[in-house]
């Protein structure tokens, strides 16, 4: 099976289009704050979303309109999260009312997002106002629907695959917002992804719920859990495939197109984590079950102090023995071998839990490239895990001390 990386985002398979737009939800003029997805046709849809108790109203309503398996449209606005407001269900559902209004779908098949502060309250006007030119600049747009979804991010990030399923051409595309507040616990921020695979709705949403686990599940930029977290996937059938219902060939294709497609939009987050200057990549092998291989990468990645010798180039391999120590797995010690990696080489470091000769000099070349990767061996079966993170820097706290301003 060849998958095959092409451009176009979520305009890259048949039948839909997307743009983006400033409505003046953000006060700077020139960062795009409102962005729409359409499908021709409506679609098989699935999502998941944060597990956080405190949830952004678009969460909740976009659960509620992806009940039955179905949605046509993705409207999303950025600048403001739309959470713990009083009036939130109010709009977010006046968002999806404002999809059927210019794009005649019914507001039940809209799913909506929002990003930005917590706890501040959005104002539907400038929305209103402008969901006309927002209906008028859909087109392959893909970017600007991209921009549209940031907000600290600092590149768009966008892929798209192309391969075959019954002798079809078959796409996926797909655009995703990250940076802050991430270490997610279902996917991570926004994640919106379009297909015109033919396939029924709790396949789809079964496949989904997979894939995160070994993907957007495996994130973390600094520990938190976002409170309006939401990955969801339209396939509208355009592509003329025989419909996927169940276990077989087809859908291990479609699975593993999908799996490109997340697992590259999961280091595109990590690495463009607040602040960050690496993408650290860890990876598990040698471990009992894939359960604890997941949970000690992410343990890994998720430590600030291995975060912190990252963005110091500081091979301090033993904050890496202890993120796996209180990971919570049962481990032994006396097993796990420790490897830093980049492309100026490798570097071990750990040997059956001791550490071994090496240089620091050498260490410091390897460590100073902008990506890395932390190879262990728990030694103690054969299931293996990646997670993905980045390193720790100054400027992190330099822009969570002032977000709000």
């Amino acid at each position: 099976m060849k998958i095959i990386e092409i451009d176009g985002g979520v305009c890259a398979p048949y039948g839909f289009k997307a743009g983006g737009i400033h409505c003046g939800i953000r006060k700077n003029k020139n960062k795009k704050d409102f962005a729409l997805i359409l499908s021709e046709v409506r679609a098989a849809s699935a999502g998941v979303y944060t597990s956080n108790l405190v949830k952004g109203a678009p969460v909740v309503v976009t659960r509620e309109h992806l009940a039955d398996g179905y949605a046509q449209a993705i409207i999303c606005n950025s600048g403001n999260a739309n959470t713990c407001n009083s009036n939130g269900i109010e709009i977010a559902e006046g968002m999806c009312d404002l999809v059927e209004k210019v794009a005649k779908i019914p507001a039940k098949d809209v799913i909506v997002a929002s990003t930005g502060v917590i706890g501040q309250k959005l104002d539907l006007t400038p929305m209103s106002e402008s969901i006309e030119e927002l209906y008028n600049s859909l087109g392959d747009n893909s970017e600007a629907a991209n921009e549209a979804i940031m907000t600290t991010d600092t590149v768009k990030k966008s892929v798209a695959v192309e391969f075959f399923i019954d002798g079809k051409p078959c796409r996926i595309g797909a655009i995703a917002k990250g940076v802050g507040m991430v270490c997610p616990n279902m996917a991570t921020n926004l994640i919106f992804l379009t297909s015109d695979v033919k396939i029924a709705p709790d396949v789809l949403q079964k496949a989904l719920s997979e894939d995160v686990k070994t993907s957007f599940n495996m994130i973390s930029v600094d520990g938190d859990q976002s409170t309006n977290d939401t990955c969801c996937i339209m396939c509208n059938g355009l592509a003329g495939n025989e419909e996927i219902t169940g276990d077989g060939e087809q859908l291990k294709i479609f699975k593993k197109a999908l799996n490109h497609c997340t697992v590259k939009l999961s280091k595109m987050l990590a690495k463009d984590g607040e602040g960050a200057t690496k993408l650290i990549e860890c990876n598990i092998k040698g471990a009992k079950t894939a359960k604890m291989a997941r949970n000690v990468a992410k343990s890994v990645i998720t430590s600030s102090l291995v975060k912190a010798a990252m963005f110091g180039a500081d091979a301090n391999w033993g904050r890496v023995l202890c993120a796996i120590g209180y990971s919570g797995e049962k481990i032994d010690p006396l097993k796990i071998d420790v490897d830093f990696k980049s492309k100026k080489g490798n570097l071990p470091v750990c040997r059956q839990g001791f550490g071994i000769d090496f240089s620091e000099e050498q260490a410091k070349i390897i460590l100073s490239e902008d990506e890395i990767k932390i190879n262990v061996n728990l030694n103690l079966g054969s299931a293996n895990a990646s997670a993905w993170g980045c390193d720790l820097t100054y400027d992190y706290v330099k822009i969570n001390g002032d977000y709000r301003t």
